[in-house]
């Protein structure tokens, strides 16, 4: 299905996945915050699974439709959140999808989720050096000195859990969306399926970076 054929049955997807992700952001919000201001957010990972299905431009119209909803309803943070917001969330889905529409295969899933990952860390430390400050309303260099310490960590393990996220629930998600006829089928069966080792793969990643996001909030 082209993204660019704006069909009923790519709509309906559009629509459900920005209101599954709007739920996802409504869920994060009782997650602790990072330093007092860096919240995860697992819409990443519903948006990055539209954007492997439909494509990178779905990510980013998804990402900015949640987002300005996200900003009317219950942010408090303004245009200023709704900016990082979406670059945050395209920074991650666009490379991720881009890559991996080029093959569809597990390898080039977890090579398109890794790409994202630390596209996302990177942009997001330069977009928190520009904006921080005016947002927080403290020196430039006090945001400096939080890039390593701070930043750094926080984004690549919040698009480490997202990762995880996306690559344990792609199969099921995308399934269902063939049976309510809103996919198409799969022409890549023949380059190999979303095997019990992989969910096993992708279930330790998971893990592995929601552990380290409960180190950073002191629970572990």
């Amino acid at each position: 299905m082209k993204t660019s054929k704006m069909s009923t049955r790519y709509m309906a997807a559009v629509a459900m996945f920005a209101a599954v992700s709007f739920v996802a952001v409504l869920v994060s919000k009782v997650i602790p915050n990072v330093a007092g201001f860096l919240s995860y957010e697992p819409k990443d990972a519903v948006i990055v699974i539209a954007g492997l299905l439909y494509g990178p431009l779905t990510s980013v119209l998804i990402s900015v439709i949640v987002s300005f909803i996200e900003m009317i309803s219950i942010s408090s943070t303004g245009p200023y959140g709704f900016l990082m917001n979406v670059v945050s969330t395209c920074a991650f889905a666009v490379p991720a999808a881009w890559y991996y529409q080029k093959h569809r295969t597990q390898k080039d899933a977890v090579v398109g989720l890794a790409f994202g990952v630390v596209t996302m860390a990177v942009a997001m430390m330069l977009w928190n050096y520009i904006i921080t400050p005016y947002y927080m309303g403290v020196p430039r260099a006090t945001v400096a000195g939080m890039m390593m310490t701070v930043f750094l960590p926080f984004n690549l393990v919040k698009g480490g859990i997202n990762a995880g996220l996306t690559l344990l629930l792609y199969k099921p998600i995308v399934g269902a969306l063939r049976k309510a006829h809103l996919a198409e089928p799969s022409k890549s069966a023949q380059k190999g399926s979303f095997s019990a080792g992989f969910t096993l793969f992708a279930l330790a990643v998971l893990v592995t970076f929601v552990l380290l996001f409960l180190v950073m909030i002191g629970v572990l």
